[in-house]
């Protein structure tokens, strides 16, 4: 069995293939069928396996380990069935039968992926074959609880733009329209002094002094007080977030806390503020005897409370176990609609969705909005996320799309670590929850409603998830911006926008049209929603055929077709005899060059 430090194999040709001969005879590792090795990425180990497929029964292939994937060829079936799973993407890994199993295959591991698959593999029951494999999968997949890096601090991968510049807060709050006579930019959190989990630079009222904050932080759970995410540059009204207040069951009040809230009421002349707390009631008045609560009407009297119904990590967590039971590996078709309904995921991303429109309603109508839920870093980002999606169309725009999460999901302090579970082999652990696919999810199902409104398309949200899990960039590791510093992960990772860029056109909706100013309003019913079927199914292959639209790939020939005549017709005009009266003539239609005048068509369906 190799060793973790065997230098990574390469196919490629510029390598001296006498040296990779001679590497291969001396630790008997095959070559890794057609796949190249990410920098960085190092072999481990490979073995003769039985994949028990799903949908094709068992195969027989070769598994080949690195420090980053699980890579699966099949050799016995034509086309090969082929698995490429980043370690990191397994949630647990187990042992099938022992050493007294006699059914066929019976013998081998079940491991459980957090992107929707369970993978099965058999093994010859004679030696340690089953023992070395599950060693080596336990101690690279959850690197973290064995003392090792993950892999995004070992890879080597460049590209030509930097991905982490991509959000700069100043910048990102100048665009807004801010600073201005209302709202300030503090650096009081600097340090990470005031609240160990929020950004460094925070947006508060003018009138607001650093003091003030500072008392006001004493009365809110982790120390998240009311900070501004987003203004209406029209209305000034604002979406602000926070946690909850620390009333507890004697009712406590404080008030600076009430003030504060009013300070933020006052800045654009809002007669009462709404506080949209995520939690059910029942949750919120549950939450007192822990020291928590919410804002009653008689300490906040300029404020009007309003919860969401939206359920815990802990109900949206056992949603998605229901949802992988009926869609993977098999689907039955007969109860497929009261399968899918008793799950109730769609009925939480209905409820999420509710919210979010709730808030960008009030916002739009020119009333400024506080959201929070327990501690502000789960449901509060999806509701202020959304809700921005909804108001700001530079949210939609591919670039933009990723400010937002930089923003209000990553510098905000969405727990990545606690809920994917990153590098760690405590899939039990009661923190893991579905918190950000379900934003993704929501997102998704905007982008069915309005077609034409993002610039991105599914595969961004696909990729992005996929990622989420992979561990292979540092975009969505660690808990918080203070304990990213320290860790140093901006310079020691690469940003997943630096790869996402590099490719941009990948991504992009050809259906996409520009609207400055549009806001969405999605239909939250569930006769409008819909499972989202080609990242939940995926990786049933009859899915898999059917991955882009037949209208969308002939959109795509259509423009290309279009950038093909467009060149023709230019190429044309600069043959022509520049003296020729219809190019020196500036007054005529034909000033207007080919490509603006061919750009204005509309293509019809």
């Amino acid at each position: 069995m190799a060793s973790a430090s065997i230098p990574a194999y390469s196919s490629s040709p510029l390598e001296n293939s006498s040296s990779q001969n001679a590497s291969r005879e001396s630790l008997r590792l095959e070559p890794l069928a057609d796949v190249a090795l990410l920098p960085g990425e190092e072999r481990v180990t490979d073995k003769d396996i039985i994949y028990i497929c799903p949908f094709a029964g068992a195969l027989k292939g070769k598994v080949f380990i690195t420090n980053y994937r699980l890579y699966f060829r099949s050799n016995d079936v034509d086309p090969s069935v082929i698995l490429d799973v980043p370690l990191s993407t397994i949630g647990r890994v187990e042992k099938m039968g022992g050493a007294s199993s006699r059914g066929e295959n019976s013998y081998g591991l079940d491991i459980t992926c957090k992107d929707m698959r369970n993978l099965r593999f058999a093994l010859k029951q004679e030696g340690h074959s089953r023992r070395d494999i599950f060693e080596l999968l336990f101690r690279y997949a959850f690197p973290v609880s064995h003392g090792l890096q993950l892999f995004a601090f070992l890879s080597q991968e460049k590209y030509e733009e930097n991905g982490w510049n991509i959000y700069e807060p100043v910048d990102e709050y100048r665009r807004q329209g801010l600073p201005n006579d209302k709202w300030r930019i503090t650096f009081i959190n600097e340090k990470y002094e005031l609240c160990d989990t929020y950004p460094t630079k925070l947006v508060v009222p003018y009138k607001a002094s650093d003091e003030d904050l500072r008392r006001v932080a004493t009365f809110r759970s982790r120390s998240r007080i009311p900070v501004l995410s987003w203004i209406h540059r029209e209305n000034q009204a604002v979406i602000v977030r926070c946690s909850q207040p620390l009333v507890g069951m004697s009712g406590k009040r404080n008030k600076d806390d009430e003030r504060y809230l009013d300070v933020i009421r006052e800045a654009n002349g809002t007669p009462k503020l709404t506080i949209y707390d995520a939690r059910p009631n029942v949750n919120a008045v549950a939450n007192k005897a822990t020291g928590g609560g919410y804002e009653g009407d008689d300490a906040y009297q300029n404020a009007e409370l309003v919860f969401l119904d939206i359920h815990n990590i802990h109900v949206m967590r056992e949603s998605l176990r229901k949802l992988k039971d009926i869609v993977y590996p098999n689907v039955e078709e007969a109860h497929w609609l009261s399968s899918l309904e008793s799950t109730h995921w769609l009925e939480h991303i209905k409820l999420v969705l509710s919210g979010a429109i709730q808030v960008a309603d009030k916002v739009s109508s020119g009333s400024s909005v506080v959201v929070h839920c327990s501690d502000g870093w789960d449901r509060t980002a999806q509701l202020t996320s959304l809700a921005m999606l909804m108001l700001d169309s530079h949210y939609r725009t591919l670039r933009g799309f990723q400010v937002l999460l930089e923003k209000e999901w990553i510098s905000f302090g969405h727990k990545f670590t606690s809920r994917i579970g990153h590098g760690d082999k405590n899939h039990a652990d009661q923190e893991r929850s579905p918190i950000f696919l379900q934003f993704i999810d929501c997102v998704w199902q905007m982008t069915k409603q309005f077609p034409t409104a993002f610039e991105f398309n599914e595969r961004l949200l696909v990729v992005i998830l996929d990622h989420l899990y992979s561990c292979r960039f540092g975009t969505f590791l660690f808990n918080c911006e203070s304990v990213r510093d320290a860790n140093a992960l901006r310079s020691k990772t690469v940003s997943l926008w630096s790869m996402i860029n590099a490719d941009s056109s990948s991504y992009v909706n050809p259906f996409y049209t520009v609207e400055s100013s549009r806001v969405l309003y999605p239909v939250a019913s569930m006769r409008h929603l819909e499972l989202w079927v080609m990242y939940y199914i995926r990786w049933n292959p009859r899915i898999r055929q059917q991955s882009q639209s037949p209208m969308e790939q002939r959109y795509r020939e259509l423009l290309a077709l279009r950038d093909q005549y467009v060149k023709k017709l230019e190429e044309l005009q600069m043959s022509e005899d520049p003296s020729s009266p219809h190019l020196t003539n500036n007054s005529t239609p034909s000033a207007t060059s080919p490509r603006q005048r061919i750009t204005h068509l509309h293509t019809p369906f």
